[in-house]
């Protein structure tokens, strides 16, 4: 088995599944999470790939969230669309980002990333929220590399 595969159980991608749900719930952005076991770039040029192979700048509003972990080389970032970027303070996904990393120092993998989707969440809200007729536009699911 892998460290990717090992890196969560499938429950663990299911209440991470559930947090994005949930975190969507009120607001027209969309959030995702790649996971894989490593990257030769820095983890926000990788990011901003994964982001754009998922299609995720298909978006109405263009405003996907990617969150991107590099298993083996204990690396993450947060990747926002240009919709977001044209509304948001250069540092607004910092707070979502101190999230993640205060679980991650302890072990708290899955945690970390249930925060941080959770964060995300409420950051969109503020700037993109939910209107009669928005639809889910990409997989709640978890993709790996």
């Amino acid at each position: 088995m892998s460290r990717v595969e090992a890196f969560l159980t499938a429950e663990e991608e299911q209440e991470i599944v559930e947090a994005i749900i949930k975190a969507e719930k009120d607001t027209s952005g969309e959030i995702r999470v790649h996971i894989e076991p490593h990257t030769r770039l820095d983890p926000m040029d990788r990011a901003k790939e994964v982001f754009l192979l998922l299609k995720m700048d298909n978006t109405k509003e263009a405003n996907g969230v990617l969150i991107y972990v590099a298993v083996n080389d204990r690396k993450f970032s947060i990747y926002g669309d240009s919709g977001i970027h044209k509304v948001v303070p250069e540092n607004f996904w910092n707070t979502t980002k101190d999230a993640i990393q205060d679980q991650f120092k302890k072990g708290n993998f899955k945690q970390g990333i249930i925060d941080g989707i959770l964060k995300a969440g409420k950051e969109l809200q503020a700037h993109f929220p939910w209107q009669r007729g928005d639809k889910n536009e990409l997989s709640n699911e978890v993709s790996k590399g």
